[in-house]
């Protein structure tokens, strides 16, 4: 919901040309890992920002036209995975955390949400947002 606040604020606040501006620069320069996949059944990559590629090391090209599951591998929580395909299957926010992987083989652990993009009633696209959890340890 704070993403649709996010954007009503912009609406009522600015011109939509300024607007626009204003979402591709999040979409640019943001620190959040940020994937559009289609609305299909077996979702393809139709977007992905310079933070995806800086954190995973695909690039847009190798990775456009790719399902998102290219970054799970053996650790990967079933389970949370079974959460996912249950919220697209009902079309609802999901909000997870699990292992992924890097291009290089790498693990990671993400954070990430999916939310459904949906226009005039119909489910248009996914959007994801991502984000890798960094575990920090400070010494006593």
């Amino acid at each position: 919901m704070l993403l649709l606040d996010m954007l009503i604020n912009l609406k009522n606040t600015f011109s939509s040309d300024l607007c626009q501006s204003i979402l591709e620069t999040i979409l640019l320069q943001g620190y959040d890992s940020i994937l559009i996949t289609d609305a299909s059944n077996n979702p393809k990559i139709t977007y992905a920002n310079s933070a995806f590629t800086q954190l995973t090391g695909y690039s847009s090209d190798e990775i456009l036209g790719k399902s998102p599951k290219i970054l799970q591998g053996s650790s990967t929580s079933q389970k949370v995975i079974q959460r996912l395909r249950q919220c697209l299957i009902d079309v609802t926010v999901f909000e997870g955390e699990t292992v992924n992987y890097k291009k290089d083989g790498t693990i990671f652990m993400m954070n990430w949400r999916m939310i459904p993009i949906i226009d005039n009633g119909e489910l248009k696209a996914w959007l994801a947002i991502q984000r890798e959890k960094v575990v920090t340890w400070l010494p006593d």
